[in-house]
């Protein structure tokens, strides 16, 4: 039995308006709640949330670097990885230069403020 649901994943950021709004348009999700210290998103079905926390002294981390590990990372799925990745860096992500998994269908990006992510065919 479980204890609890999952209702939000929180990310630390500098700008959670802006970090929210490119989630929000990778995604197709829809801002739910935006302050200037908290932005959530979420999709069509409302169940689980994405939420940016302004963090004024945010460091992004350094991976793979284990002195400034990433902490977590987001896998999203996309039905064309080229189209994907072109999408994404459009909006602002970077390709990280090391890609262990990009011959299983993995591509690392990093977001706009240094959060690894990974699109996945």
């Amino acid at each position: 039995m479980a204890i609890g649901t999952l209702s939000e994943v929180v990310l630390d950021c500098p700008d959670p308006v802006a970090l929210g709004d490119f989630y929000a348009q990778i995604l197709g999700w829809k801002v739910v709640h935006e302050a200037d210290d908290w932005v959530a998103i979420n999709g069509d079905d409302g169940e689980i949330k994405l939420a940016f926390q302004l963090a004024p002294d945010y460091k992004p981390p350094v991976w793979p670097d284990a002195e400034h590990p990433q902490q977590f990372h987001l896998d999203i799925r996309v039905p064309d990885l080229a189209k994907g990745t072109a999408d994404v860096l459009a909006l602002g992500a970077v390709k990280h230069h090391h890609q262990p998994g990009q011959e299983d269908g993995f591509i690392v990006f990093l977001d706009p403020v240094g959060h690894p992510f990974c699109l996945v065919d």
